[in-house]
């Protein structure tokens, strides 16, 4: 309808410039159309008969509007355009050729519509007026002779890189337009700034057509899981699982977790309204020490159109380390007692403990030798550094001296070890650490006096946030976790902590008849590192009241130490931004080496030991990263699809500093499997930002007319007629018909 109205495409009127071709000066056009206005101002007063009111006025514009419309079209309204001279520029026709566009809808697959859509007129016409030059792409652009090599087996989307190689094999050659045929799932995260800009500095326009549904009908996918990337033997875990759903509003769906065949996990979940993004968590029970690939999904329901996207995997180092952890109590207690026989059973942590039991005599346990802890607290960053986490009992602050109390301060800060400071008589609030510079590590704001610590009973009540918090999960189901913490005895006794610091979450609170509720169990991020504050000593209640066979203060405690030592780093911490490489070859390695008092060192030798699928076992070098000291990096081409561990080692010297593992997955083909459905949004901004056109399949067919209309290559100036439209006729028309109407109406005819 467009064309036949205004006899040209859009593109013309976009890209083209209004002018009049007549030689006249615009300026006798604007005397002409006023001296018509007036004369025919003239003219309806004077004959004006049975038209009153605004009747002369409407049939004055009316006439006006006819007489400049006629004068407008003696000075040859025109569009000029800049159009590519036939035959001598480049048209890049570039089809996506990934495992995408395999995929069959309505009876046929998207590469084999894009084959079709080409083969029916498209690449014909475009021959006849341009040299034709044909790709496919996956992960990169490669050129073909015609449409009969695409068979949808690539196993990557990367748009932005292979326009980036179409423009680099035209290099020197006039190129006018790229025809983009793709349904815009691209697999690289987006198309990059710098492809976009050289098409625009080089004035490329890139017409694409889009290929696909914009949406599946009946469909359910797996968006992401968030699972930590590291865990002590036998942790509780938590990982949270996005579910995107296409008609299966309101329907129950089981959502699991497994290593290999074995289950680790499963629950049902109740889907959401149709597209939106919903985020399920899921506990499970971290295995023996050793890498594990977990396998995240949703069991496929009857209908869907797309089933291999229900599950990703994820990697988690279950690490062999034994971290070891600092408790300092003030005063012999009950608590004190039944943390030690807690964590005795837990296998994966070490508990040292210092128990003053005179005020100058310390009793200490679980120490490595006699000479540990001889001299009292570490006052030195090597000694205290060397645990990955600190429990601070019923101490006054004023027991640590000020060096003392910047080290630990600096043990959460500097090192990233956790921090866990107790209720008790000469804790917290009573304990002067209101005024004391280690109030800052609290998550609470600590009331500034003394008698805050009450011997009365308590019952401690779950959070929202303690709902989903490792910490206090004793049954992998919700409600039934809910439920235990009810029954749980009172506890002994507990402490004011005043209000939450902003940053800061309550995993639990205290709950004591009629008094206002308050926290009870909050943690906070402190620089690198973690702390918490447990308002209480009376959790061996739980234990105490129970029967013998209940392990609810064992696994309490448990889970409450490994959450505060498990992201302590060693003097070597190793990672890689990518553990999951979809379509990728190339892992980006990250080593940060610090000495015993967790200074960063820049002078290291690091090295890492990658063994992956098939016995590959290699060794490279990691070069200091030079806008970062103390950290090194590499990048290392993993070859084939599978799992890599990497053990990287630092050295000054002969001494080693220390060592730590990462691990990373390549997976060719899978990403082409998520997030499908024809990206419109993606391919419409390409076509915008560049100066092209989004097209359908069926309006394919306009493109070999449309695309002469650019700046690139090769081209010349030329100009369109305007004054022949079938809409000037149509407004020459309707102006004397709509006044002819009027007057009828009005009796003056």
């Amino acid at each position: 309808m467009f064309e036949f109205l205004f006899k040209y495409p859009a593109s013309v009127f976009a890209k083209g410039r209004f002018v009049l071709l007549s030689s006249w000066p615009v300026w006798i056009l604007a005397a002409c159309c006023a001296a018509a206005a007036l004369a025919l101002a003239w003219h309806v007063r004077r004959n004006r008969a049975n038209l009153t009111g605004l009747r002369p006025a409407v049939v004055w514009m009316l006439e006006s509007s006819f007489v400049a419309l006629l004068f407008l079209l003696l000075w040859r309204p025109a569009l000029s355009v800049t159009t590519l001279r036939p035959q001598q520029n480049l048209v890049a026709v570039v089809v996506d050729d990934s495992r995408s566009m395999a995929l069959e809808e309505n009876g046929s697959a998207r590469i084999a519509q894009a084959i079709h859509v080409l083969d029916s007129g498209l690449l014909s016409q475009l021959r006849r007026r341009f040299q034709v030059r044909m790709y496919r792409f996956g992960g990169r652009a490669e050129r073909v002779a015609d449409g009969h090599n695409l068979s949808g087996g690539q196993n990557a989307t990367h748009i932005g890189d292979s326009l980036s190689g179409v423009l680099s094999d035209s290099s020197g050659l006039p190129l006018g337009a790229v025809v983009l045929l793709s349904d815009g799932a691209d697999t690289s995260g987006g198309i990059g700034r710098d492809a976009v800009a050289e098409l625009r500095r080089r004035r490329v326009p890139v017409h694409t057509i889009g290929f696909g549904r914009e949406r599946f009908s009946r469909d359910l996918e797996i968006a992401g899981a968030a699972v930590p990337a590291r865990a002590l033997p036998g942790s509780r875990l938590s990982a949270d699982v996005t579910i995107v759903e296409y008609g299966y509003a309101r329907r129950k769906a089981r959502l699991y977790v497994r290593e290999g065949d074995r289950v680790l996990a499963a629950r049902e979940v109740t889907l959401k309204a149709d597209g939106s993004a919903q985020s399920e968590p899921i506990a499970f029970q971290a295995g023996a020490a050793g890498g594990q690939n977990l396998i995240f999904g949703v069991d496929v329901l009857e209908g869907e159109e797309n089933t291999a996207n229900n599950a990703v995997t994820r990697l988690v180092n279950v690490e062999a380390a034994k971290p070891r952890v600092l408790y300092i109590e003030g005063e012999p207690r009950w608590e004190y007692k039944f943390i030690r026989r807690a964590i005795e059973e837990d296998h994966a942590l070490e508990l040292v403990s210092m128990l003053r039991t005179t005020q100058n005599k310390i009793y200490r346990q679980g120490i490595a030798n006699p000479k540990e802890l001889e001299p009292g607290f570490p006052s030195t960053a090597e000694e205290l550094f060397a645990f990955g986490g600190l429990i601070i009992g019923s101490v006054e602050a004023n027991y640590f001296t000020p060096q003392q109390r910047e080290l630990i301060r600096e043990f959460a800060n500097r090192r990233g070890g956790g921090v866990l400071f107790l209720g008790g008589r000469a804790a917290l609030g009573d304990g002067g650490y209101a005024r004391s510079p280690l109030a800052e590590m609290l998550p609470v704001r600590l009331p500034e006096a003394k008698g805050t610590f009450h011997r009365d009973e308590v019952k401690a009540e779950l959070t929202p946030a303690g709902t989903h918090s490792p910490i206090c999960r004793f049954d992998d189901d919700a409600g039934r976790n809910a439920e235990h913490w009810t029954r749980l005895p009172a506890l002994a006794d507990y402490q004011e902590t005043g209000e939450l610091k902003p940053g800061a979450v309550a995993l639990l609170e205290l709950s004591a008849g009629g008094r206002r509720r308050a926290p009870l169990l909050a943690v906070e991020n402190y620089g690198r590192g973690r702390t918490a504050a447990l308002a209480t000593s009376g959790t061996w209640r739980w234990q105490m009241l129970q029967p013998l066979e209940d392990k609810t203060h064992e696994i309490f405690w448990q889970q409450l130490l490994r959450w505060l030592v498990m992201d302590s780093p060693a003097r070597v911490s190793a990672s890689t931004p990518r553990p999951v490489l979809s379509d990728e070859i190339e892992a980006p390695l990250r080593a940060e080496v610090r000495d015993k008092a967790f200074q960063l060192v820049t002078d290291a030798r690091v090295a890492a030991h990658i063994v992956g699928p098939e016995g590959l076992s290699v060794s490279i070098d990691l070069p200091p990263e030079g806008h970062e000291p103390g950290v090194y990096t590499a990048r290392w081409t993993a070859e084939k699809p599978g799992s890599y561990v990497a053990e990287i080692v630092a050295r000054r010297g002969d001494e080693e500093i220390g060592r730590d593992v990462v691990m990373f997955r390549r997976e060719d083909g899978v990403a082409e499997h998520f997030r499908a459905a024809q990206n419109r949004e993606l391919l419409e901004k390409l076509a915008e930002e560049t100066g092209g056109r989004y097209y359908r399949p069926e309006q394919a067919s306009r493109l070999g007319e449309e695309i002469s209309y650019s700046e690139a290559g090769i081209t010349v100036q030329e100009t369109r007629d305007l004054w022949n439209m079938p809409l000037v006729f149509a407004l020459l028309l309707g102006l004397r018909g709509v006044e002819w109407m009027l007057r009828r109406r009005w009796g003056v005819v």
